[in-house]
């Protein structure tokens, strides 16, 4: 394991940092692959009870990191559909984890880094934070964390979120179910260990067993994930070879508009 995710045990809880800070916290294959054993470690481990995620620095997440995107612009579908799987793998862990999970939002999150919020059990963060979907702005899709961002914020905000990519406050991703609270950034971690304190009030079997009857009560389990993860790999591996997504990326990694975006 790097350094690009932090492991810290405080007490029966496992702290997970993402720790990038220098990109925001931006997702590259090293950090995917980190996250990914780390929760898988987690789960096995009969010393943890619970899960925190959050981000060193001001940010929680940016999502995908620039180099790692300029790499896949210029991949072949094959290899931007392992990618996205990867990333999809790391999404269903931290989905089906069968420890609780909160994500402690200590800033913006965007694209992926509302994923990672979505999967989580119980999600609070700081008033100050921005959170975006802006995938379409780049010719693309948010396919990957599609399921777990419809199952936390219903499809109609979804729908509108997702077509216009805008940005939006802690107020109103609290509003919509992504956040379960928006606190000042001095209360932020008081609320965290409030969440702490209430999970390990609970039975730890039974805990498990609720978690698990929620989701599948919902109509998700793990089966059913992997085939619509499947297919939205399929389909981000052909946006990303487009002609539209070839375009938005470029203009994205030259910091110039789109052809679509309308002038200032």
């Amino acid at each position: 394991m790097t350094d690009s995710v932090l492991h810290e045990r405080r007490g029966t809880t496992a702290w997970l940092t993402l720790n990038r800070p220098q990109v925001h916290n931006a997702f590259d294959d090293t950090l995917i692959a980190t996250l990914t054993g780390l929760l898988e470690q987690a789960d096995v481990d009969p010393a943890v009870r619970t899960v925190v995620l959050t981000g060193n620095g001001s940010c929680f997440s940016a999502g995908a990191d620039l180099n790692w995107m300029r790499g896949m612009a210029s991949a072949s579908e094959q290899e931007n559909r392992n990618d996205s799987l990867r990333l999809a793998r790391l999404m269903r862990t931290l989905q089906f984890l069968s420890k609780p999970t909160v994500a402690r939002v200590n800033g913006a999150a965007y694209g992926g880094g509302v994923g990672l919020v979505a999967c989580c059990d119980i999600a609070v963060g700081v008033d100050t934070a921005k959170l975006a979907l802006s995938e379409v702005k780049l010719g693309l899709v948010p396919a990957v964390i599609s399921p777990y961002v419809i199952a936390a914020i219903g499809l109609r905000e979804a729908r509108r979120l997702f077509i216009t990519g805008e940005v939006f406050d802690a107020t109103t991703a609290a509003r919509i179910g992504l956040l379960h609270a928006a606190v000042p950034s001095a209360e932020l971690d008081e609320i965290v260990e409030r969440q702490l304190y209430l999970l390990a009030k609970a039975g730890p079997h039974a805990q498990r067993e609720a978690k698990a009857l929620a989701l599948r009560v919902g109509g998700i389990d793990p089966a059913q994930a992997e085939r619509i993860d499947t297919a939205n790999a399929e389909l981000i591996a052909r946006l990303r070879i487009s002609e539209e997504g070839q375009h938005g990326l470029g203009a994205f990694l030259d910091k110039r508009g789109p052809r679509w975006s309308p002038s200032p």
